[in-house]
């Protein structure tokens, strides 16, 4: 299994449990790592066998920006089950931040994987 990547996908976004969050806009970062088979879109040179990486940052872009989620848990599920969903993913890596949520620190956030790791995969 192959690996398409995308880094740093950056999205401002009500996010927070806080009263302030609530009421000013805050950048998420999200990396996000989607197992797929490129040999077909190799072979044929054509973007319909691809896992459309720009595709899938316009729909991230979309549904972060209009969500509004209290915990970056709740969003980091909610965009691993569009992912796969919408882009027949089986297998998901996702890191979610927040760039200077927390003084001294560049940023704060999680990690999550859905679906059947593909074999070989290393951690």
């Amino acid at each position: 299994m192959d690996i398409v990547y995308i880094r740093d996908l950056r999205i401002d976004t009500i996010i927070g449990i806080y009263d302030w969050e609530r009421e000013v806009r805050q950048t998420v970062s999200i990396d996000l790592e989607m197992a797929s088979d490129i040999r077909r879109a190799a072979e044929t040179d054509d973007i319909q066998y691809a896992l459309n990486y720009k595709a899938v940052s316009k729909r991230l872009i979309a549904y972060v920006e209009n969500r509004n989620a209290l915990l970056v848990e709740t969003l980091a599920e909610e965009i691993a089950q569009v992912i796969r969903a919408e882009f027949n993913v089986p297998w998901l890596r996702l890191r979610l931040s927040k760039p200077g949520a927390i003084r001294g620190a560049r940023d704060v956030g999680l990690i999550i994987e859905r679906g059947a790791r593909p074999e070989g995969l290393p951690l």
